[in-house]
């Protein structure tokens, strides 16, 4: 069986402010899976998602 290269990846987004911030409420760096279609959303995606390290919403970009 062949498989399909379909439009829709999993990708991982990651928090950005627990890169840099060190004064935050535990150590680690969150990090969520998602989908997304690769023709219609070919830059990389941002959302802004709550972070448990942090303890607040941030915005979290993919990574590669």
């Amino acid at each position: 069986m062949a498989s399909k290269k379909g439009a829709r990846l999993i990708i991982t987004i990651e928090c950005t402010e627990c890169r840099t911030n060190t004064n935050k409420r535990t150590s680690g760096v969150s990090r969520y899976t998602t989908t997304k279609n690769r023709r219609n959303t070919t830059a990389r995606l941002e959302i802004k998602k709550f972070c448990p390290h942090c303890n607040t919403h941030t915005v979290h970009k993919e990574i590669k």
